[in-house]
Order: structure tokens, then C-alpha cells, then sequence
């Protein structure tokens, strides 16, 4: 994944991060103690410098002496009678930490600098400081107390006091601070996305499997409310993405046409269910015949999101007690044809590895143009996979946010395993933020005057209700 893939997913932590530096930065310019700084400058010279020689040799001599004379102005020898002429409080080495003193190369020229959060008790250090150090060069250049030194240190500049703090800037703070968070931000993105195991987006699929990305399913906080969007609301964007899915499934393994596909996932709650029923009713719209299977015999959910009966179906079929036209269930205006999975077996992975039920899957094939199969998750129990040996193929659902690359990965060798074949994946709950290929359904094409999808969710549920009464189980079937 490249690095610009890697800010356009994780730009929240980017953010994030960017503006919690920022924070820091301002919080710290903002208590921080204002300081002042007051400069002097020194010239230093020899004393006789008459000819050209002389000149010559001073010059060298008094660059080699500004050297020490730059360190000269941190001893007690100096700072002890600048404290006492100046009134200063300090000590002789908390003096000395604000004092900077600096030599520009090849000069003669000592640059002073005091530091201090009184603007005026900096001047008047350097005032002081403007006095002694002339006075102790002098002394300390005296070969005898009644000759002369050989360096003469004028004063250059004269201290005053600062108008303004040299520390903090806020502007400079703030723009290192800006740019320290983006570069923060930016690795906190990278790392976060290189820890990061689930599996999210068409390119973690892609690069998994050689199995297509059939489509892909945006996400929908109240579709436990209303799990049939097609009914719901069929002109939103997640209504559209289940017919795109249902136009690209015909196409896989064209030569064969598979007919007979079981849809499942790695673990719960990747939304298999709710894409089976879904694609089942995108089918049947279409005009083709369609029988949607409840193959969870553990937790089955299909006939719950549809409002149908589920005291019988496939379980007593497989065991002898109904025949299967018993228990088929239409469903809707189209041609959609449900079958329960009735009650629950003690041996649910062998019941759906019977005779039976490839009999009954045999006998659907003949009766309908697709057959479409809930199987349960494929990590947890083995009732899928051995249902995809009696069936054309597997459609896997990985849940964008929900199921680990570990898991898909696990699904997809035990499919191996068993020699199944998977048909596609559908990526579902893809975040609605999303962009790039089938991933963007913030966008929605309505006839002019339809409601948006808040206000057709309420009245699709209206719908949905008066549709339950039409396809109730038929009277000699329920109690039994």
C-alpha cells in the first residue's frame, strides 16, 4: 500500500495527532515565561600597533586573546563585581547561565548577550558588564602594577532595554509545531496501519485471494431495523449495490453458470445473512426464480428477516417427515421461494452432508433457476464447507472492519482443504466515506419528488409490513 493510500485511510490520525502537537505547542507558548535579551559588543586592539609589522602581529595576537576573553566573561572574577554594581540577585553561576558570549570568526569582536524575564535587570547587567570586563582585561594583561596592558577592550555597542521577548515566538512555535505533528501524525498513520489486522477494503482482499471482489456492500447502522433494503428502500445506494452484485455474478465462471451458490463467512456477524436474503430478492426482481435456503440449522436468521414461519423446512425434509412442497414458502410479488431451516438437529454438519440433502438440492436445481444457500460461518463449524462440495460454488462475505486478514485467510484454506470452490467475495459494511471503484454510495439518483432514505426507510417498513401479510406460511403448516 503506498504511502498516499495510507493519509487517505488514516487521515483521522493524522489529524488527530497533528492538532494534539499543535495543542501542546500553543499550551507550552502560552505559559511559558517571557524573556529579554540586552547585547553589548567589545573591540578588542593592541595598545601599539605603529607600523605595519606591529599591526600584523597585534591583529594575530588580539584574535588569539578574544578567545579567552570570551570565556573570561563567565568567571566569578567578572560576574562577582557585575552582580554588586548592577543590584543583581543572582549567584555567580546562575548569572553565568545567562550570559552568551560569542566571537565571529576572523574578528576582534566580542558579542555579549544577556538573558533575563526583566527586560530592564538584562540592560543593566550588560551596562555592568560594559563597565568591568574593560577594567579586568586591563588588570589581567599587566605584565607589572605600573606598567601598561598591551590590549586595549572598547565598549562598541551600548546595552539597552528590549522592547520586545526573544522567546517564546508563538508564530515559530506554533509552525514547528505544525509541522513536528504532521510528521507525528504521519507515522502514528503508518504504524497504526502496518498493526492494523482486519480487513477492509478490496485491495486487503485482492491482495489475499485470487478469488474476484464480486462487490461491495456500504454500511448501514439500522439495517438490523430493516435487513431487506430492496423492499425497504430500493432506490438507495446500498439497494443499488446489491443489484450491481447480483449483474456481476453472472458473469463468474460463465462456461458453467453456477446456479447453486452457498453464501457464507469466516466468523458472525459479517452480515451473510442479510446479503443472502437481499441478493435473493435482487434476483427474483429481475424476473428469474429463486429459492433461498436457510442452511444455518446452529443460528438461523434468514426466515426472522423475512417474517416468516420457521417450525418446518429443510430439517424435517431431510429426515423424511415432510415432503419438500410442504414446506416451501413464497415470498413477495416475485418469483422467490423460501425454505426454512426448521428445527434444530443434534448433527447439523452431517444432515447437510446426506444423501438427502444433495437429493434435495437436485430437486431445487430442477425447479428453480437459482438456489441460493444461508450457510452457517466457516471457522466455527464445517457445515458450509461441506455444503459447498454438494453445491456449484461459494460466495464468501468478509465484513469490512469485522473479520481479521487471519481469519479470511483461515476461511479460504479450509475451502482449499476441502477442494471448494469459491465463486467471489462481497466485501459488506463498507464505510460510506469510502471511494474508489463500487465504494462511494453517498451519492444517490432518485426521481425527481422521492423522499430521501431517512423518510422511504419509514415507509418501506410499511411495505414491508403489508408484504408479511402476503406471504405468511399457508395455515396447515403453522403449529406443526
Amino acid at each position: 500500500m503506498s504511502y498516499v493510500q495510507i493519509v487517505r485511510r488514516r487521515w483521522r490520525t493524522l489529524v488527530a495527532v497533528s492538532l494534539v502537537v499543535l495543542a501542546l505547542a500553543a499550551g507550552l507558548t502560552l505559559i511559558s515565561t517571557p524573556l529579554y535579551t540586552s547585547s553589548t559588543q567589545f573591540f578588542v586592539s593592541t595598545a601599539d600597533s605603529a607600523s605595519s609589522t606591529q599591526l600584523a602581529v597585534g591583529s594575530t595576537f588580539t584574535q588569539q586573546r578574544v578567545k579567552s576573553y570570551s570565556q573570561l566573561l563567565k568567571t566569578p572574577r567578572l560576574l562577582d563585581p557585575v552582580i554588586a554594581k548592577s543590584g543583581a540577585s543572582d549567584t555567580p553561576g546562575g548569572l553565568a547561565g545567562k550570559i552568551t558570549a560569542t566571537t565571529p570568526p576572523d574578528t576582534v569582536l566580542i558579542d555579549v548577550s544577556v538573558t533575563d524575564p526583566d527586560a530592564t535587570k538584562a540592560r543593566d547587567i550588560a551596562q555592568a558588564i560594559s563597565a568591568e570586563f574593560p577594567k579586568m582585561v586591563d588588570d589581567l594583561e599587566r605584565v607589572s602594577a605600573d606598567a601598561d596592558s598591551p590590549v586595549k577592550v572598547t565598549v562598541v555597542r551600548e546595552p539597552s532595554v528590549a522592547s520586545s521577548p526573544v522567546s517564546p515566538r508563538p508564530a515559530r512555535n506554533l509552525a514547528l509545531g505544525l509541522v513536528l505533528g504532521l510528521l507525528a501524525g504521519f507515522a502514528a498513520a503508518v504504524v497504526k496501519q502496518m498493526l492494523d489486522t482486519k480487513l477492509r477494503t478490496k485491495e486487503d482482499v485482492e491482495a489475499m485471494t485470487d478469488a474476484v471482489v464480486l462487490g461491495g456492500i456500504p454500511f448501514d447502522a439500522d439495517a438490523e431495523k430493516h435487513p431487506l433494503i430492496i423492499q425497504a428502500d430500493p432506490l438507495s445506494g446500498r439497494a443499488e449495490a446489491f443489484r450491481s452484485l447480483r449483474t456481476n455474478l453472472q458473469f463468474v465462471d460463465a462456461a458453467n453458470h453456477p446456479r447453486v451458490l452457498v453464501v457464507t463467512s469466516s466468523i458472525a456477524g459479517e452480515g451473510k445473512s442479510t446479503t443472502t436474503a437481499n441478493l435473493a430478492l435482487a434476483m427474483a426482481e429481475s424476473g428469474a426464480s429463486v429459492c433461498v435456503v436457510e442452511g444455518d440449522l446452529r443460528r438461523p436468521r434468514l426466515l426472522t428477516y423475512l417474517g416468516l414461519e420457521g417450525s418446518v423446512g429443510l430439517t424435517d425434509v431431510l429426515i423424511g417427515r415432510y415432503e419438500l412442497d410442504d414446506v416451501l414458502q413464497p415470498f413477495g410479488a416475485h418469483s422467490l421461494t423460501v425454505l426454512g431451516a426448521g428445527a434444530s438437529p443434534p448433527n447439523p454438519s452431517e444432515l447437510l452432508g446426506s444423501t438427502s440433502m444433495r437429493n434435495t438440492l437436485d430437486e431445487l436445481r430442477r425447479r428453480f433457476d437459482y438456489v441460493l444457500i444461508d450457510g452457517a460461518p466457516v471457522l466455527p463449524v464445517t457445515d458450509s464447507t461441506v455444503l459447498t462440495r454438494l453445491a456449484d460454488g461459494a460466495i464468501i462475505v468478509a465484513g469490512s472492519g469485522v473479520v481479521t486478514k487471519d481469519q479470511f485467510d483461515h476461511a479460504l484454506e479450509t475451502f482449499e482443504t476441502v477442494n471448494g470452490t469459491v465463486l467471489g467475495v462481497v466485501l459488506n459494511r463498507i464505510p460510506r466515506q469510502s471511494r474508489g471503484g463500487y465504494y462511494d454510495y453517498r451519492y444517490e439518483y432518485r426521481p425527481e419528488g422521492q423522499p430521501s432514505s431517512k423518510r422511504s426507510e419509514k415507509s418501506g417498513r410499511r411495505r414491508r409490513g403489508q408484504d408479511d401479510t402476503t406471504t405468511r406460511p399457508r395455515k396447515d403448516l403453522v403449529g406443526s
